[in-house]
């Protein structure tokens, strides 16, 4: 596909997609999904990508779906637009590795429902975050219903639904919706860092840890431990599994295979 709004690249295992439509503040629009949804499908199967860094260019990650298309829409066409955009959103959280969100500045409606598919959020102190769709006579269509409140509890996301109230990177941490605040300049540095941690570490395990624990989230606590011992279990057939002891026991870093 020809890319117009996404840029991606790959950097020593570690992929960066950044959003660049700053002229509209990043805004989700068709083309956007179309094009997240081809890339998300071409890296799925990818076995050189350890992580992957999700940002915006200039002031914004994204500052929500694009108003601009939306206004003339009828139900059954919003109803398309909800889904087309669920259904890349759910492609991205299911991707095998973990997905981090570099939030650099606003990070409104569609562009928070961005960042709460992904597995990590860091934002820089200039982030603004917040689901204002009420203020539209709308209710967000991208999932966060449903992933504010597993994430933040349900009075925190109810408060932040119904209110449509904006709130800076400080109170986003409070709140658990961030993991992590930057300044603007060590945003990108910070989520680099925490993409080459996550490198370092035994892949198929990272792997397997992302499927368990996402897994869990619809699972009684019972069926969920079952599934995470069978997981456990399955590890212990892998070369990855045979290094990282053996360094441990020899007081070195693992070399894991390729």
């Amino acid at each position: 596909m020809n890319y117009q709004i996404l840029d991606f690249k790959l950097e020593d295992h570690i992929g960066i997609i950044t959003i660049s439509r700053p002229t509209a503040l990043n805004a989700l629009n068709k083309r956007f999904f179309s094009e997240m949804d081809w890339l998300i499908s071409s890296l799925k199967t990818r076995e050189d990508v350890s992580a992957l860094i999700i940002t915006g260019e200039g002031k914004a990650f994204a500052a929500g779906a694009d108003i601009t298309e939306m206004a003339d829409m009828s139900p059954k066409e919003g109803t398309w637009f909800a889904l087309t955009g669920q259904k890349v959103f759910e492609s991205l959280e299911a991707l095998p590795f973990p997905v981090i969100a570099a939030i650099n500045g606003f990070a409104l409606g569609g562009g928070c429902e961005l960042a709460l598919a992904c597995d990590i959020r860091i934002a820089s102190d200039k982030a603004k975050l917040g689901q204002p769709e009420v203020n539209l006579g709308l209710l967000p269509g991208y999932g966060a219903t449903q992933r504010l409140s597993r994430l933040i509890g349900l009075g925190n996301a109810l408060n932040l639904l119904f209110t449509a109230e904006i709130i800076d990177a400080n109170e986003a941490l409070r709140i658990g919706l961030v993991q992590k605040v930057t300044t603007a300049e060590d945003l990108m540095p910070e989520a680099l860092k925490m993409a080459n941690t996550i490198k370092s570490k035994g892949r198929k395990a990272i792997r397997m840890v992302k499927i368990v624990t996402r897994k869990g989230l619809d699972m009684n606590l019972e069926d969920g431990c079952n599934l995470e011992a069978q997981k456990f279990g399955s590890l212990f057939a892998t070369p990855e599994m045979k290094e990282g002891t053996k360094a441990f026991l020899e007081k070195r870093k693992p070399e894991w295979p390729k």
